[in-house]
């Protein structure tokens, strides 16, 4: 008897009406949104909107498409490898290495105690960062490893030149990645929040305006085929649906606004321009300082080919 009770105070408690109106108003509005869209409204019938309030739309979107175009190319600075040759490969690699690690560790901590020899537990290798700058100083610094170690007495010109292009190119992989370390913190985030909460909010408002509008027209559209005896009623509704659209409208409007006068867009830009001008910055200062000594090495090495031939 008390779960009954409880269940009829619950819905006397429930505002049928007010649903069932809303219900209304949002199936009349669906009805006048295609109505519009198949072209039997005529355009005297649609409501105008103030001509500031179409402007900022304007400005609004195209302030959304310039978010959205440039993070859908520099959403690569998220990944470090975006710019690397053979990461699949290496992958395998180190995930073989991985596995041989586990399973030596394994071994190591179950073979205790038994007859078995045990082996030593292995420690990982420190992970590389896979960016095209790191696998180029890696590959020059082997590729002088492996010239120096064969030649036949003395410093070979490339060997040395390989080492010098390879401390170059270690210095221009440390900036990158305080390059895209700071892309991501200074330009990706705030540069999506302003896309997920300004702009979307002011998206939001928009939106409510245009079914506000809907209702309008919707509710004129009633007001004009009622009969006599719901013309009062009818005409109530439309004054009820202009002072709703008034409300939002203003309200659309100043949060359009709000996100137009924004500095951050601005200033996360600026922050991107000056990573990138950093990373870059550094790479032609540190290419610079060997170029020289590589030219010279160069230089000698044809002389000295060229003296050979002579003779």
């Amino acid at each position: 008897m008390d779960g009954w009770n409880k269940l009829s105070a619950g819905l006397a408690g429930l505002n049928i009406g007010q649903s069932a109106n809303k219900f209304a108003k949002g199936f009349q509005s669906s009805v006048q949104a295609t109505k519009e869209r198949l072209g039997q409204v005529a355009p005297e019938e649609i409501t105008e909107l103030p001509q500031e309030y179409k402007d900022l739309e304007a400005r609004v979107d195209a302030l959304r498409a310039a978010h959205l175009a440039l993070l859908k190319v520099t959403k690569v600075y998220e990944s470090e490898t975006y710019d690397y040759p053979t990461q699949i490969q290496e992958s395998l690699t180190e995930l073989g290495t991985t596995i041989g690690h586990g399973i030596t560790n394994f071994a190591a901590a179950n073979l205790k105690g038994t007859n078995l020899p045990a082996p030593q537990p292995a420690q990982p290798n420190a992970p590389q960062h896979k960016t095209l700058p790191h696998a180029i100083g890696r590959a020059a610094t082997n590729a002088a490893t492996a010239v120096q170690q064969t030649s036949a007495g003395g410093e070979d010109k490339l060997g040395k030149a390989l080492q010098v292009y390879a401390g170059a190119w270690e210095k221009i992989a440390d900036a990158r990645v305080e390059q895209d370390s700071a892309i991501r913190e200074r330009f990706l985030q705030p540069w999506q929040t302003t896309l997920s909460t300004s702009i979307n909010v002011a998206m939001k408002a928009r939106q409510a305006v245009r079914v506000s509008r809907l209702e309008l027209d919707a509710a004129k559209q009633t007001l004009k085929n009622a009969s006599p005896a719901k013309q009062e009623a009818a005409r109530l509704e439309v004054e009820n649906a202009e002072d709703d659209l008034v409300q939002k409208t203003e309200v659309a409007i100043t949060l359009m606004k709000t996100v137009l006068e924004n500095p951050e867009p601005l200033k996360n830009l600026n922050e991107l321009a000056k990573a990138q001008l950093m990373f870059y910055a550094t790479a032609a200062e540190a290419l610079s300082s060997v170029q020289g000594e590589i030219e010279e090495l160069s230089v000698a090495a044809e002389g000295e080919y060229r003296k050979s031939r002579d003779h």
